[in-house]
């Protein structure tokens, strides 16, 4: 498994976020529920991306080698004004220009404070590519909008996923995570459009110690198929699997078992 380079994450950032308000400026109810979080607001989504992108510009920024509460953060929950699309927009837009020229200057090897045992600026620039990735079709798909996303990105939000899941299971296991062990299970997550070059395939192994995966097309107790995008929304339980956009083939409990189960909250 090959990261992307770092450029590439600030420039996924960069755009994403450009993405992102352009739905917030589209005519969007920002009291819209967002189907896909259905605690959330589409106000409240936007709101709390912004404010993971804020948290991260300031630990890369700082250098920081403990945890900062986002709540300390100026402005991390938005701008004070609610119920406004104008302030949200120049809110994000602010926020999206800082993250990305801290994680440029900082570079992917500059020591920073992680969650997942990663503990450089590369991290963060990875990991808010995929938050962004995943929240943004959020809420797109609460505003009834096509989704789009890079297939490189989609490929390695799937990557990143199964290494949070297998860092979990090796190093903070809750109930949930440990109920994923045991051996002789497998998942194949299938993407039918990607390149050759892309080997947008993976084969998920449960065994007693944790979460095993790695790219490749082998035989296994479920699989799941479809195009990129599909298969990236499902496996972040953003798509049903009776959506006709993909296929399950093989024991679909487990596959359920796995969503249900597959979260480092």
């Amino acid at each position: 498994m090959t990261l992307l380079a770092h450029d590439r994450y600030c420039d996924a950032i960069e755009l994403q976020v450009r993405q992102l308000r352009d739905v917030v400026t589209s005519g969007v109810e920002l009291s819209a529920t967002v189907p896909t979080c259905p605690d959330w607001s589409f106000e409240r989504l936007v709101r709390h991306t912004g404010g993971a992108l804020r948290w991260t510009e300031h630990l890369v920024r700082t250098r920081a080698q403990e945890n900062v509460p986002e709540k300390a953060l100026a402005l991390a929950g938005g701008p004070e004004a609610e119920g406004d699309p104008a302030a949200l927009d120049a809110w994000l837009a602010k926020t999206g220009e800082a993250v990305v020229a801290a994680l440029r200057e900082a570079g992917p090897d500059t020591k920073v404070w992680g969650w997942a045992g990663t503990l450089n600026s590369g991290f963060w620039a990875r990991r808010m590519t995929h938050e962004l990735a995943i929240h943004r079709a959020d809420a797109t798909l609460a505003a009834g909008l096509p989704y789009e996303v890079a297939p490189d990105v989609a490929a390695d939000a799937i990557d990143e996923w199964l290494d949070i899941i297998a860092y979990v299971q090796r190093a903070q296991p809750h109930d949930a995570a440990k109920q994923l062990r045991g051996a002789g299970r497998s998942i194949h997550l299938h993407a039918t459009d990607a390149t050759p070059e892309l080997n947008a395939e993976w084969v998920v192994e449960l065994t007693e110690e944790g979460v095993d995966w790695r790219r490749g097309h082998e035989k296994a107790t479920v699989a799941l198929r479809g195009p990129l995008t599909a298969v990236l929304l499902a496996f972040y339980r953003r798509l049903p699997l009776d959506d006709e956009r993909v296929e399950v083939l093989g024991e679909r409990e487990l596959l359920e078992f796995w969503l249900e189960r597959a979260t480092f909250g």
